[in-house]
C-alpha cells in the first residue's frame, strides 16, 4: 500500500518557526503557558538610512553622476616626463635576494651568451625571458673575468633586472613582473 500523504491545515502550528522555535520546532510559549503565534518583522522603510557623517557623502559633480573636473597642469613637460617614466621598482634587499637563490639553484640556463657576445639579439631574448619568467639564469661563454663582468653590467642596465648572483659563468636575473608574480618575496 503507498504511503498516506498528509494535508497541511492552515493553522499558527504550521506557519513558519523564526529563532529559537525554529531550533526546537516548537512555538514560542507565554508567560501563562499558552503558544503565542509567532509576529513578523515589521516591514523596512524604502529609503535608505541616512549617513552618519555629512562629510563622507558624496555632493555637487559626483553626487549627479557628472565626470570629476581636472585641474590643468602646471608644467606640462613635467607631466609628460612622469608619464613616461614608469617607476622604479626598489631594490632587493638581501633577504629577498637569498629567498631568490634558492630558487635559481634548479633553474637551467635560459640565454647562452656565445663568442659574439652582448648583441641587441641577445638583449631582447633576455627582455622576453625576463618578462615570461622573472627569474632567469644566464651562461656566458667568456674566459675573461673583467669582460664577463661588463657583459653582465651590460644586460642589468639594459633590462632593468636586478643581479641575484653571480656564480663563475653563470649569473641569475630578477625583474618582477606586476601581472604574473611567480616568486612572491619576503618583506
Amino acid at each position: 500500500m503507498p504511503p498516506i500523504k498528509k494535508t497541511r491545515s492552515k493553522t499558527a502550528s504550521n506557519r513558519s518557526l523564526r529563532g529559537t522555535a525554529a531550533r526546537t520546532g516548537k512555538p514560542r510559549a507565554s508567560v501563562y503557558g499558552r503558544a503565542e503565534p509567532v509576529q513578523a518583522r515589521p516591514a523596512r522603510d524604502a529609503k535608505p538610512a541616512a549617513r552618519k557623517h555629512a562629510g563622507n557623502s558624496r555632493t555637487g559633480e559626483y553626487a549627479r553622476g557628472e565626470p570629476a573636473r581636472t585641474r590643468p597642469a602646471r608644467d606640462a613637460a613635467a607631466a609628460a616626463q612622469t608619464r613616461a617614466e614608469p617607476a622604479k621598482p626598489r631594490p632587493l634587499t638581501a633577504a629577498q635576494k637569498r629567498h631568490l637563490r634558492g630558487f635559481t639553484h634548479d633553474l637551467k640556463p635560459v640565454i647562452l651568451v656565445g663568442q659574439k657576445g652582448v648583441t641587441a639579439a641577445l638583449l631582447a631574448e633576455l627582455a622576453g625571458a625576463l618578462e615570461h619568467h622573472e627569474l632567469v639564469k644566464v651562461k656566458l661563454a667568456d674566459d675573461d673575468r673583467e669582460s664577463r663582468a661588463a657583459s653582465i653590467e651590460q644586460m642589468r642596465e639594459h633590462s632593468g633586472a636586478e643581479l641575484v648572483q653571480t656564480i663563475g659563468k653563470t649569473a641569475s636575473f630578477f625583474k618582477r613582473n606586476p601581472d604574473r608574480n611567480q616568486y612572491p618575496l619576503p618583506k
